[in-house]
């Protein structure tokens, strides 16, 4: 498929904007703000209200918790490291991650945490960069001993454990065994916390302030960071997770008072972000340009290119192949995509409308982010409905079908 310019059809548009409508219209998502792009045409729609019933209306500025669309982004403050060889892919974490030395692995991923072998190498940037250090998210392994001891130590965002700062978090994870040796397996998440504190540490920067001087506010990503002011916080809506048998609303995370009102002890790389759908437009339309923004050099194009482009072996992938795919009841049908880059979902196949090459990520909190270099195209759906229903990832689908229709070529 060759690169079109010339947008999206006026017919198109209006479906596109009759299928979001109809989502909202059917009372179980209150409120979206969609923005596709393509070809220097840019059309966004903002529907529905801020709360289930009722209250101020979805706004183009509405301010959304990014919950794991935060990964695409936050893998760029790794890529700044890269370009400037203050990281490389094959060097040892250890030096400033000690915690990680000398891992143990466990021999079964379901075993008792203390029946181990050892690692049978350390722990590379690259293992941490594509997800496959040997730890993470296996939401068909709920119930392992594992997962169990990762819950019950905050190294996720669960309430009601609070996530440590840190160092703590640190000496949690480097308390417990790997599931998997390093390199062998993806697994979700973790890595993508992991990141922000290799950062961290590399940079004598806190994660946040690393991203806002070089990823930010070059992009003028002015609303994007991990807590919401309290003078913006009207601009955020509560996030609902609904009940999975009634449908009821019920409240996950309020604006005011709630975990985004304030900086977080860890900023999570993996899915703490809170952003607005032109912020996260300028920073896909950064990676579609190979890493320039409006003639300023963000990301070098190899460091975009290695980012976007599928990094791992099917027998690293089959983990998640089988949680999309054998797991339809858990993923709702997400994450049928075939590869992974850094920090991003990179198709492999055509599996629905969108081609080989899209590349980016969803959340659980209902967001969606994705560009696709073959039609210089980006579509950022943001709502405040997580994935307890399928009812986002419903809209999720239809919006990446209405999108792609809509192409005016």
């Amino acid at each position: 498929m060759g690169t079109g310019n010339s947008g999206f059809s006026a017919a198109g548009l209006r479906r596109l904007r009759e299928v979001l409508a109809r989502h909202v219209e059917s009372g179980k998502i209150p409120g979206l703000v969609a923005l596709v792009s393509r070809g220097g045409q840019t059309h966004v729609e903002a529907i529905g209200t801020m709360r289930h019933d009722g209250g101020a209306p979805m706004r183009r500025d509405t301010i959304f918790r990014m919950a794991s669309t935060s990964k695409p982004v936050s893998v760029a403050a790794a890529m700044v490291l890269l370009d400037e060889c203050r990281l490389r892919l094959d060097d040892l974490v250890e030096p400033w991650l000690p915690e990680l030395a000398d891992r143990r692995v466990l021999k079964r991923f379901d075993g008792p945490l203390d029946d181990t072998v050892p690692a049978r190498r350390p722990i590379t940037v690259r293992d941490v960069l594509t997800s496959t250090f040997g730890l993470g998210m296996d939401m068909t392994s709920i119930g392992t001993p594992i997962m169990g001891a990762v819950f019950e130590q905050g190294l996720t965002p669960n309430l009601p454990v609070p996530v440590p700062e840190p160092d703590e978090w640190m000496r949690r994870l480097g308390a417990l065994p790997l599931m998997h040796q390093p390199g062998e397996r993806w697994q979700y998440h973790i890595a993508s916390d992991l990141l922000g504190v290799l950062v961290a540490r590399v940079t004598g920067q806190s994660f946040e302030t690393f991203l806002r001087e070089r990823v930010f506010e070059p992009l003028g990503m002015k609303d994007t960071a991990f807590h919401v002011p309290a003078d913006q916080i009207d601009r955020l809506p509560p996030l609902y997770a609904p009940d999975p048998q009634t449908g009821e609303f019920l409240i996950w995370d309020e604006a005011e008072g709630g975990r985004h009102s304030k900086p977080p002890a860890f900023q999570g790389g993996g899915g703490g972000l809170n952003s607005t759908a032109d912020d996260y437009h300028a920073y896909f339309q950064m990676l579609l340009n190979g890493g320039m923004y409006q003639g300023r050099r963000i990301l070098s194009r190899p460091a975009v290119e290695l980012m976007t482009t599928n990094r791992l072996s099917a027998e690293q992938n089959a983990a998640r192949n089988a949680m999309a795919v054998d797991n339809v009841h858990i993923s709702h049908g997400q994450g049928q995509h075939g590869g992974w880059g850094f920090g991003m979902a990179v198709r492999t196949y055509r599996g629905d409308y969108a081609p080989v090459g899209q590349f980016g990520w969803d959340g659980g909190s209902g967001t969606a982010t994705y560009a696709d270099p073959a039609n210089q195209l980006t579509g950022i759906l943001l709502t405040q409905v997580g994935a307890s229903t399928p009812d986002s990832t419903r809209l999720i689908h239809d919006f990446w079908t209405t999108l792609y229709q809509a192409i005016d070529d």
